[in-house]
C-alpha cells in the first residue's frame, strides 16, 4: 500500500485529502508544517509527498529543498494558490514532480497522484536492480559439477519459474542464501526485490515488528509509521533463513501470512494485502522439529512445497577443485602489485581432498582467501595455510572410527582404498595420472582396483 504525506498548516485541508485519497487505496500520514513533516519522513516509508506552497516558518519550497536532500527521487507535488504560481514553476526547477492549483479537481489530483508514485516505484526498483548484480546470483554462478549439484540445478531450474514456496535444507555454509537467490533471479519476479530476513538475528519482540512493520507509537521509541519486510519485499521475494529459530508465536503469525497474503502492522488493525514468493531455509531437520514439539507441523508442510537439500562438500569432493580456481579468481585483486596466484601445490589439493571441511563452502572460501593474503609466489603451498588446519586433516583417520577389535590388515585396506579412491576423483579418474601421484604402476593399480572393488566413475 502506497503512503502519502499531506503537508498543510490549514487543519481541514489535509483531513479532506486524506478521506479523498484512502478512496482510492492510498495511505496517508499529515503535518501541519514542514518541520513536523520532516520528522514524519525521517520515521516512516513514504512514497510521495502532497505539500501546500505557503506555510509558516518553513515554506514549500524550503520544505522540498531539504526533502531532495534526504531522497532526491522522492516525488513531491505542490499546492499552490494562483498567486504562487511563479513560486510553484521555481519549485519545479528544484526538483518538485509536479503542482496543482487551489481549488483542484479530485480527479486530476488522483492523475497526478497515481502518475508520480508509480514512477517512484519505477525509479525504487531500477536502484534495487544496480545494487543487486543480477549475474553474480545467475544460475550458472553456483559452482559445482557434482551428481548432487546436478540434482540442485534440476529443481532451481524446475521451480524458478513458479510460484511455489521452497524450503532450502542444509549444513551452515553450504550456500542456501545463493540457491534462494537464484531462485529469484531466475524467476518472473526478477525485476521486484529479493528481501532476506534472518530469523536467528533479532529478538522476538524486533523480528515481528520487522517482519510486519509497526504503527506510530505501537511501542516505545516507535515515532513513526514502519513498513516491514513483508511490505518491502511487494512483488517479489521474502528469504526467511534460520526459519528454525522462529518462536511459537510467530509461527502461527507467518503460517496465516503464508495462507492468506494477509497481515497487521504491529500496534495497527487495518489488514495489509501482500503479493510475494515465501523462500525459507534452515541448518536444522524440520521435521526432527516437528516430531519433537518445536516446529508447527502446519507450517512445516505450507512452507515444505518444493524441497531443496544443498549436500555438505565433504559429499561433492569432486567440486573442490572448480571451488579453489573460482575463488582464487574471486580474491585475485587483493594482490594488486604482487605476483598472481596461479593455482595450489598438488600436496595443498591432496589435503583439501582429505579433510571434511565442517563449515563447508564458506570456510574453503575463507581459507583461500586467508592464504593468497598470506603466498609469498603465484602456487598456494602447505606454508600458506594455518597450522591448525594441517593439524585437523592429519587425522584424516579418524581412529575413534575404527572398531577396536579392527584388525591391522582390515585397516590398511581401509586405508589403501580410500587413497585410491581419492587419487582416482583428483585425477578425473584418468588411471595413469592417479597411478603416478600414489607411486606405482598402472597396472599395479588397476589389480587393486579390481580387488578392492572400486568403482570407477562413481565418484561424487
Amino acid at each position: 500500500m502506497d503512503t502519502i504525506l499531506i503537508v498543510d498548516d490549514e487543519k481541514n485541508y489535509p483531513l479532506i485529502l486524506s478521506a479523498v485519497l484512502a478512496d482510492e487505496g492510498f495511505e496517508t500520514l499529515t503535518a501541519h508544517s514542514g518541520e513536523e513533516a520532516l520528522e514524519l519522513l525521517a520515521n516512516s516509508d513514504v512514497d510521495l509527498v502532497l505539500t501546500d506552497m505557503k506555510m509558516p516558518s518553513m515554506d514549500g519550497i524550503d520544505l522540498l529543498e531539504k526533502i531532495k536532500q534526504k531522497d532526491p527521487e522522492l516525488p513531491v507535488i505542490m499546492m499552490t494558490a494562483h498567486g504562487t504560481v511563479e513560486k510553484a514553476v521555481e519549485a519545479m526547477q528544484k526538483g518538485a514532480y509536479n503542482y496543482i492549483l487551489k481549488p483542484f479537481d479530485n480527479d486530476q489530483l488522483i492523475i497526478y497522484v497515481r502518475k508520480a508514485v508509480s514512477l517512484y516505484a519505477v525509479v525504487k526498483d531500477n536502484q534495487r536492480l544496480r545494487n543487486a548484480v543480477e549475474s553474480q546470483y545467475s544460475f550458472g554462478n553456483i559452482i559445482g559439477k557434482s551428481k548432487p549439484m546436478q540434482d540442485v540445478y534440476d529443481i532451481i531450474q524446475k521451480v524458478a519459474p513458479t510460484n511455489a514456496t521452497v524450503l532450502i535444507e542444509g549444513e551452515s555454509g553450504t550456500g542456501k542464501e545463493l540457491v534462494a537467490k537464484s531462485i529469484h533471479f531466475n524467476s518472473p519476479r526478477r525485476d521486484k526485490p529479493i528481501v532476506a530476513v534472518n530469523c536467528s538475528a533479532l529478538a522476538e519482540t524486533l523480528l515481528e515488528s520487522e517482519l510486519f512493520g509497526h504503527e506510530k507509537g505501537a511501542f516505545t521509541g516507535a515515532a513513526g509509521m514502519k513498513k516491514g519486510r513483508f511490505e518491502v519485499a511487494e512483488g517479489g521475494t521474502l528469504f526467511l533463513d534460520e526459519i528454525g529459530e522462529l518462536s511459537q508465536n510467530l509461527q502461527v503469525k507467518l503460517l496465516r501470512v503464508i495462507q492468506e497474503r494477509v497481515f497487521e502492522r504491529v500496534g495497527g488493525t487495518k489488514p495489509v494485502s501482500v503479493n510475494i514468493r515465501f523462500i525459507a531455509a534452515t541448518n536444522k531437520n524440520l521435521k526432527s522439529e516437528v516430531e519433537q514439539g518445536r516446529f508447527r507441523e502446519d507450517l512445516f508442510y505450507r512452507l515444505n512445497v518444493v524441497n531443496i537439500a544443498l549436500p555438505p562438500l565433504k559429499q561433492r569432493q569432486g567440486d573442490i577443485r572448480l571451488l579453489v580456481y573460482h575463488f582464487l579468481n574471486k580474491y585475485s585483486g587483493q594482490r594488486s602489485g604482487l605476483t598472481p596466484v596461479q593455482g595450489i601445490n598438488p600436496k595443498v589439493e591432496r589435503l583439501f581432498f582429505d579433510y571434511s571441511w565442517p563449515g563447508n563452502v564458506r570456510e574453503l572460501e575463507n581459507l583461500i582467501e586467508r592464504a593468497m593474503i598470506l603466498c609469498g609466489g603465484d602456487t598456494i603451498t602447505l606454508d600458506d595455510l594455518p597450522s591448525d588446519f594441517r593439524e585437523n586433516v592429519y587425522n584424516i583417520l579418524h581412529f575413534g572410527g575404527i572398531p577396536a577389535d579392527a584388525s591391522l590388515g582390515d585397516t590398511l585396506i581401509m586405508v589403501e582404498k580410500r587413497m585410491i579412491e581419492r587419487a582416482l576423483k583428483l585425477s578425473n579418474n584418468v588411471q595413469s595420472h592417479a597411478a603416478k601421484m600414489l607411486g606405482i604402476g598402472k597396472s599395479g593399480l588397476n589389480q587393486k582396483i579390481k580387488k578392492l572393488g572400486i568403482r570407477i566413475g562413481s565418484n561424487p
